[in-house]
């Protein structure tokens, strides 16, 4: 990701009802916000030999951790 992209942007495109799509660790997400400080997070990608949840709510500092690690951003208006 370059710089261009910061979490600041991120996170007002959520707050603004954006769902964002991305790669981490070898696996699609969606996140969008649920509700003040809480995220849902969604598997995308399914790998029978990684098997991972495929929906975790979490918080902003867990957005902002994992934020640096993020590939591949991409982002939609809600439905």
């Amino acid at each position: 990701m370059d710089g261009s992209y910061t979490f600041e942007r991120l996170e007002n495109e959520l707050d603004n009802g954006y769902q964002i799509y991305f790669d981490y660790v070898g696996n699609r997400y969606l996140l969008f916000k649920t509700t003040e400080n809480c995220y849902t997070q969604k598997l995308i990608s399914v790998h029978s030999k990684n098997p991972q949840p495929r929906m975790l709510m979490i918080t902003h500092k867990r957005v902002e951790e994992i934020f640096p690690f993020m590939e591949n951003i991409e982002y939609k208006v809600r439905d």
